[in-house]
């Protein structure tokens, strides 16, 4: 079998396990694969396209993989937390955490609520996500004019 077809598939089966996992960790292999491939094709010596698969390879992981990874911003899903820490809302029941009582309105989404300060908040006020615990936004009041 010609150096050029071993290398086509371990090129495919690079490309698709990226497709199964989509990590953005076998691409760089598959990069390096072609290019073996197409070194094939011009006959270089076997170890030369082995040498040209490893360092193109590592060197697409160590240099292009930090670059794209920020660009695809992959495995950053924003949680709970980040995704609603900051966001301003409004009490729409009293806050009381000696009850455990409480509800916000942040983004169309009703939240159970509790005060950072413990203190109470009535229906209406204007609220600040601290954080969230659990499935309990915890809320500070905001002061008039930080909308």
């Amino acid at each position: 079998m010609d150096e050029y077809i071993i290398w086509l598939i371990i090129m495919v089966f690079f490309l698709i396990f990226e497709a199964i996992t989509m990590g953005l960790t076998t691409i760089w292999f598959a990069m390096g694969a072609f290019v073996a491939m197409l070194l094939a094709l011009f006959d270089l010596p076997v170890i030369v396209q082995i040498a040209t698969f490893l360092v193109v390879s590592v060197a697409s992981l160590v240099f292009v993989y930090p670059i794209v990874k920020n660009k695809f911003k992959i495995g950053k899903e924003k949680t709970n937390f980040e995704a609603l820490a900051g966001k301003t809302g409004v009490v729409v029941e009293k806050i009381d955490n000696t009850a455990g009582t409480g509800q916000v309105k942040v983004g169309g989404q009703i939240w159970s609520a509790r005060t950072v300060s413990g203190k109470e908040l009535p229906e209406g006020t204007q609220i600040r996500i601290v954080n969230i615990t659990g499935v309990k936004a915890e809320v500070e009041e905001l002061i008039k004019g930080e909308e």
